[in-house]
């Protein structure tokens, strides 16, 4: 079946399913709501976790072989599998297998990038929609981001005023990873205090010089002096680069897809709009990109992102921060 991320909290308490498929391009609701799967499973007693990531490189018989054996002292499992461009190949076969007859000693969860309509229509997935939970992610509107926020900062017990409101709508231009993170860091301002103009001016003149979003422009630009420069001074500061790798990978994806409604000789100002791209520079920092880069060139960009990840999740001997530097020789190639 298909669900809404609100209506998924309800799912978890009646019952789990075998299988969940976390779809879309917003980071920061996709990880919400992986995390909200990964806590009714463990309630559950699905204590024992297995990550995959399911890159061009990746050997889907390693799934069959974990669904085909038996668990040590018959101990649930979560498998998960991180699917980076949203495309199965060879593990389309393997997970309609999989699917005939899930077992009951494992939750399956993939976690995706939005998929395309092509992919909906394959055996794999019709067999998903019987057996499991499918939730698919979609951008927040751009005029509905302001209400998102609003309800956003009262969940956290923070109360902003109609002019602070409108300062972090333009400041975050629908970007809810950076709305979040803009969030924890007025709470640690403003405490239990109303959040004015004032106490949103005092956050960012504490701010860090360089951030996450700051070099994700420069990487797609193709600066790539300027992107190693700050690429330093964010590892010096402890920064993690799962919150900066969301955002790159987003708009890569992004990236690819105006690449595309280019070729089509669609408008850039009208696809970035309807994809809640509102903010100038980033606009045009996106749709340069777009006409610089090659297709092949933004798919190699990808595969790195998932070489990034696993280094940061320890799967990697070499540092994330190392990987981050080829990205930006990468991107500022001419082909």
């Amino acid at each position: 079946m298909k669900t809404q991320p609100a209506q998924l909290p309800q799912l978890l308490k009646k019952s789990l399913a075998p299988v969940y498929l976390i779809s879309g391009d917003e980071p920061l609701l996709v990880q919400e709501s992986c995390d909200e799967v990964r806590a009714a499973a463990k309630q559950a007693g699905f204590h024992d976790r297995l990550t995959f990531h399911a890159d061009h490189q990746f050997d889907w018989s390693v799934i069959g072989e974990e669904f085909g054996s038996l668990s040590l002292f018959a101990e649930k499992r979560r498998i998960e599998i991180h699917l980076p461009t949203g495309k199965l190949g060879d593990g389309r076969a393997v997970l309609e297998r999989i699917l005939q007859q899930p077992p009951e000693d494992i939750i399956l969860l993939l976690i995706s990038t939005r998929l395309d309509a092509a992919e909906t229509k394959r055996k794999w997935y019709k067999e998903l929609q019987n057996k499991g939970v499918h939730v698919p992610i979609w951008p927040v509107d751009g005029d509905k981001f302001s209400g998102w926020l609003q309800q956003r900062a009262k969940s956290r017990g923070l109360q902003l005023t109609r002019g602070a409101l409108d300062i972090l709508t333009d400041r975050l231009e629908g970007n809810l990873l950076a709305a979040s993170q803009e969030l924890d860091r007025l709470a640690l301002f403003g405490g239990d205090k109303t959040i004015d103009e004032e106490v949103i001016e005092q956050a960012v003149q504490d701010s860090s010089r360089f951030n996450g979003f700051e070099l994700v422009s420069e990487l797609l630009a193709g600066h790539a002096p300027h992107a190693r420069k700050m690429i330093g001074v964010l590892k010096q500061e402890g920064e993690n680069p799962l919150g900066l790798l969301a955002v790159l990978t987003r708009d890569l994806h992004l990236t690819m897809e105006l690449s595309a409604a280019i070729a089509r000789r669609d408008a850039p100002s009208g696809f970035l709009k309807q994809r809640g791209v509102f903010q100038p520079q980033r606009a045009r920092t996106i749709e340069q990109a777009a006409r610089r880069l090659a297709r092949p060139q933004l798919h190699k960009a990808l595969e790195l992102c998932s070489n990034i990840d696993r280094a940061t999740k320890g799967f990697d001997p070499l540092s994330p921060w190392d990987y981050l530097e080829d990205m930006a020789t990468h991107l500022s190639l001419r082909t």
